[in-house]
């Protein structure tokens, strides 16, 4: 098991703090448990939140990827409610927003796998998706329909339904955000390493993609190759 890091700790309890925000107690119980145990009945191994990545190579695809993902688009998505709210004059059910945020993802930690440096689908993975696994067992513990609706159509266009309430698309659209972030970053980091070495990257973290698109942006091609010839050794 990985070393739970000093900045995963950070965000760990970013996550309890985000639970604690959702103001119906019931609601609040029942994301609380399935973030703390999100246990299902079928076989299958599971890797920790904050060992899971957002995803096997398109998003935060490194171990502790889902952890950040899920913190973040929690935090965009309060952004959102904001805006709703203070620049259009809409009413938002924040509760529903959070719950959906945080929990929209949370199933990946059973269809993921550590496979040589990077990841694989589970052999449960490769038969149901963490959309299904999910929606199963929220409606198996008898979440509320609009948080449901929520996780569902947090693919957009997508997924099985598209967003047909205000919450579930304020939490689509925080999902792309911040999917669409970190794959960038990623994708420009490799071609930037690519580039710099003629070799094919390996794994990077999202700290470490940010470092070298920093470092390209002030220092050059000679800057990037002196920083990744440190981080070789």
């Amino acid at each position: 098991m990985r070393h739970l890091s000093l900045r995963d700790a950070g965000l760990m309890r970013e996550v309890e703090r985000l639970v604690r925000r959702i103001r119906d107690r019931e609601l609040r119980g029942k994301v609380r448990d399935l973030l703390r145990n999100p246990e299902v009945i079928l076989e299958g191994d599971r890797l920790p939140l904050e060992e899971c990545p957002g995803g096997s190579y398109v998003h935060h695809s490194y171990p502790g990827g889902l952890l950040q993902h899920t913190v973040s688009v929690a935090r965009i998505a309060l952004l959102l409610c904001d805006l709703v709210e203070e620049i259009y004059g809409g009413s938002v059910d924040r509760d529903t927003v959070l719950a959906g945020a945080l929990l929209h993802d949370l199933m990946k930690c059973y269809v993921y796998k550590v496979e040589g440096e990077g990841f694989a689908s589970t052999p449960l993975g490769e038969r149901i998706d963490h959309l299904t696994l999910l929606v199963a067992e929220m409606y198996r513990r008898g979440f509320p329909l609009e948080v449901i609706h929520a996780v569902v159509a947090h693919h957009g266009d997508n997924s099985p339904l598209p967003p047909r309430t205000l919450e579930a698309l304020i939490v689509y659209i925080a999902d792309y955000t911040d999917a669409e972030l970190s794959r960038k970053v990623l994708r420009a980091a490799e071609g930037l390493v690519r580039r710099a070495t003629r070799e094919v990257p390996g794994r990077l973290s999202a700290e470490e993609a940010l470092r070298i698109l920093k470092v390209k942006e002030r220092e050059g091609w000679e800057g990037v190759r002196r920083l990744l010839e440190g981080r070789e050794r």
